[in-house]
């Protein structure tokens, strides 16, 4: 109990000071006390509810989901029908490639702070919104994680920042009803352990609410360099123990 009040608590922080982190933060902590595939059950309804909430902060959903269904059909298609071995692996290859996840979401994170977005795919954007759909559905059964490669390909889209913040909320929710009936086929949703989700969401949305209040007292650049430096490190030591 502990534990989940902790890291949830955690990542909500994280969360509400920039925008994303949550999954990453909360599957990262996690893995170190529990296998993958119950970590990821257990961020599935804080990840949910924050991102469903996300979706509606703004007034172009529906054309979001008109320009973006590829991106979703691939996710949900490459989710289901992974050719990675998922999160219910009992090798150590899950937590090593977690690991690796982390290390590249870091590192594409410092250098997003000091650089440009990646150049707007054009015409390519039919094709590639799919492919990228679905490179981030195998990563997700893998890993659990949701934001390489598709918040990157998200940012180069050129979208204005209330657009962008839906666009990314749609994604994310796509990912996590995509994990989520991954976990169930697999029979690794416990639903005894509902009341113990119920804490990992509050204890969320209150890390959220003491972000937006630490938003206000602390550099964001700052913050976000600390962050992603963080899930380095914490990358680093679950890809080589």
């Amino acid at each position: 109990m502990i534990i989940i009040v902790s890291v949830f608590l955690l990542a909500g922080i994280v969360k509400g000071m920039i925008g994303l982190g949550l999954p990453t933060i909360s599957m990262g902590l996690l893995t170190f006390f529990m296998s993958p595939a119950s970590a990821a059950s257990f961020l599935i309804f804080p990840s949910l509810i924050t991102n469903i909430w996300q979706i509606f902060s703004g007034p172009a959903l529906i054309s979001l989901i008109k320009r973006l269904w590829g991106l979703i059909a691939g996710i949900f298609i490459g989710t289901i029908f992974s050719l990675l071995p998922d999160l219910s692996s009992t090798s150590s290859w899950t937590k090593v490639v977690l690991g690796i996840v982390l290390i590249i979401y870091g590192l594409w994170g410092l250098w997003g702070l000091v650089a440009t977005r990646l150049p707007s795919p054009g015409n390519a954007e039919k094709w590639l919104s799919p492919l990228i759909g679905y490179i981030t559905g195998m990563i997700t059964a893998a890993t659990g994680i949701f934001v390489i490669p598709a918040v990157p390909y998200l940012q180069s889209l050129q979208l204005n920042k209330d657009d962008l913040v839906q666009a990314l909320g749609v994604a994310f929710t796509a990912s996590t009803i995509s994990l989520a009936m991954r976990l169930s086929l697999d029979s690794k949703l416990n639903y005894a352990d509902f009341p113990l989700y119920a804490v990992a969401l509050i204890s969320a949305i209150s890390g959220m609410y003491m972000g937006k209040y630490l938003r206000e007292v602390i550099s964001e650049i700052t913050f976000r360099r600390c962050f992603f430096i963080g899930l380095i490190t914490l990358g680093a030591y679950m890809a080589i123990t």
